[in-house]
C-alpha cells in the first residue's frame, strides 16, 4: 500500500470514528467474535456483499450507505449484549439474527449499546477487548512487547499487563484478570 493509499485508509477510519464510535473493522470483529460468525455470514446478516464487508473493515471505504444495514449493525450490537451477558443462548442469538436480516428501515448507530452483565456492568471480555483496542491503536504488539521488556526491571506489574493486555490475546487476558480477582 502506498502512502496515498495508507492517508486514505486513515482518514477512512477516522470517519468511521467520527460517524459510528470507532472504526468499522473494529466494530465488526467485535460482532464476529461475540456472536460466532464468519464475515461472510455477518455480510449476509446485514444485506451486504462479501466485499463490500471487507472494504469497510479495512478502511478503503468509509460509510455505509444504507440506512438499513446501520440499523441491523445497532441490533446485532444489542443482540451481542444478551449473548454476552447470558440472557439469549446461541440457539436465540441464530434465529433472532434471521430477524435481523430480514428487518427493514433505517437508523443511525446508537454508540451508547455497550456488552453489559446482567447488573448492567460491562462484561470482562468487553473491557478486555476495549482496553486492548486502545494500546493498540498507539502501537503494534511488538512495540508494546519492547515497552513491557524496557519496563519490567522497575515496573514488573506495568510490564506485565501490557503483554497480556496489549499483546496478548483476548481469552488469555480474561482468564489473566479472573484469576487475578479470587
Amino acid at each position: 500500500m502506498d502512502a496515498a493509499q495508507q492517508e486514505a485508509t486513515a482518514r477512512a477510519r477516522e470517519l468511521q470514528r467520527n460517524w459510528y464510535g470507532e472504526p468499522l473493522g473494529t466494530l465488526f470483529r467485535k460482532l464476529i467474535d461475540d456472536l460466532g460468525l464468519n464475515q461472510a455470514r455477518l455480510a449476509g446478516v446485514l444485506g451486504l456483499s462479501a466485499p463490500m464487508l471487507s472494504q469497510l473493515m479495512s478502511g478503503q471505504r468509509a460509510k455505509i450507505g444504507n440506512p438499513a444495514v446501520v440499523q441491523r449493525v445497532q441490533l446485532l450490537q444489542e443482540l451481542a449484549a444478551q449473548v454476552a451477558d447470558g440472557s439469549v443462548s446461541a440457539a436465540e442469538a441464530t434465529d433472532r439474527m434471521d430477524e435481523i436480516k430480514r428487518s427493514q428501515g433505517g437508523s443511525v448507530l446508537n454508540n451508547t449499546t455497550h456488552t453489559t452483565s446482567g447488573s448492567g456492568a460491562p462484561t470482562v471480555k468487553r473491557v478486555v477487548r476495549e482496553i486492548q483496542s486502545l494500546l493498540r491503536s498507539v502501537a503494534a504488539a511488538g512495540d508494546i512487547i519492547d515497552a513491557a521488556d524496557s519496563l519490567a526491571p522497575t515496573h514488573p506489574e506495568l510490564a506485565e499487563f501490557l503483554r497480556v493486555y496489549g499483546a496478548g490475546r483476548t481469552s488469555d487476558a480474561v482468564s489473566h484478570y479472573q484469576s487475578h480477582q479470587s
